[in-house]
């Protein structure tokens, strides 16, 4: 008799936790409603006041056995839970999340495709110098078969008394050499005032780690239609990356790509810490091309191979790689620049 008693029990549970259950959804949508006005009407979402209210009278009822402080922390839980439903109930994907677009994005430059399943090569010196030193880098990348070069003309360093580079000059001259040598160019543009002035002389903006979260740069990259390359921040959660690029698509600029470029850790073996992870979560939360910069998340010329190959095998869409000519003499990030005899073995071995 007390095992059926005991099922008989077990079964009024079962049925309490249902009624429960659709209580809670039915709260839930009334919370969402409500939310859905408050905003309309621009009235803060969380009113600590009522809360306080509610849980007080319903401490009063309560009649046990569960004492007043369950009871209250029960309730919190649920309040929490429906401020969250209000929060999310009604937000919209993502202009960069897969959820909004399953497909995978492809950036077009010219018949160069980034995103479309074969992955590409990019290489360039840290700073444009000179037009020699840019054109000796081009002809190797000629030589190599690589077809987009990236150089620095505008350079936001650490230190102000460090080379900033050559600004507009640095720009005309990767235009001429490009030109001469059939590449496509990248190069980081820091003032959103230069944004469409750079769009004549490049193919690609980038936008680099130290302006990641310049907001003003982002939304001036996303009211031209160049393609856009944006350097994950030094210590930029992948959330705050993509919330990024959000607001360049928010614009109305769709060609984003995004590079991982290594993250400030406590590590001292190298520059920074490559986030290989990033690559598949950011390949799994967005639609948008996945590249890595072995150059600046490393910077040992010695494990650029090994971190390219593991990139790709994540599923990177590309590699980009500093290249110079004579790097002991580069105005700047000398030791992790490749010469071009390194650079020819780099390339060999990440065919093999």
């Amino acid at each position: 008799m007390d095992q059926i008693y005991l099922e008989q029990l077990r079964g009024k549970l079962t049925g309490i936790n249902q009624q429960l259950l659709d209580l809670l959804s039915e709260r839930a949508q009334i919370a969402q409603e409500i939310g859905h006005l408050k905003e309309k009407h621009g009235i803060p979402g969380f009113d600590p006041v009522r809360e306080k209210q509610m849980l007080e009278e319903l401490v009063a009822r309560n009649t046990g056995p569960l004492d007043h402080e369950t009871i209250s922390q029960l309730f919190k839980q649920i309040f929490q839970a429906t401020m969250e439903s209000q929060r999310t109930g009604h937000k919209k994907p993502l202009l960069v999340s897969r959820k909004n677009q399953k497909a995978d994005t492809i950036v077009t430059l010219g018949d160069i495709t980034v995103g479309g399943g074969k992955p590409v090569l990019i290489a360039g010196p840290c700073s444009v110098e000179s037009y020699e030193q840019v054109r000796q880098v081009a002809a190797a990348l000629k030589q190599a078969g690589v077809t987009v070069m990236r150089g620095g003309a505008f350079k936001p360093r650490t230190s102000p008394y460090d080379f900033q580079g050559l600004g507009i000059e640095g720009l005309k001259i990767l235009k001429e050499v490009a030109s001469e040598f059939g590449l496509k160019t990248i190069s980081e543009i820091v003032d959103p005032a230069h944004i469409e002035l750079a769009s004549e002389y490049i193919d690609v903006i980038q936008i680099g780690a130290r302006n990641m979260q310049n907001f003003e740069l982002l939304k001036a990259a996303g009211q031209v239609r160049t393609p856009i390359l944006l350097k994950r921040g030094l210590a930029a959660t992948i959330e705050e990356f993509l919330h990024a690029a959000e607001y360049i698509l928010a614009g109305g600029n769709t060609q984003v790509m995004l590079i991982e470029r290594g993250i400030r850790t406590y590590e001292k073996a190298t520059r920074n810490t490559l986030d290989i992870s990033a690559v598949p979560i950011l390949k799994q939360e967005s639609h948008l091309p996945v590249l890595v910069d072995v150059t600046h998340s490393t910077g040992r010329k010695d494990i650029f191979a090994p971190c390219a190959k593991a990139a790709l095998a994540a599923g990177a869409d590309g590699i980009m790689v500093e290249v110079h000519p004579d790097p002991a003499t580069a105005l700047s990030d000398a030791a992790q620049q490749l010469n071009i005899e390194e650079f020819h073995r780099f390339h060999t071995e990440l065919q093999i």
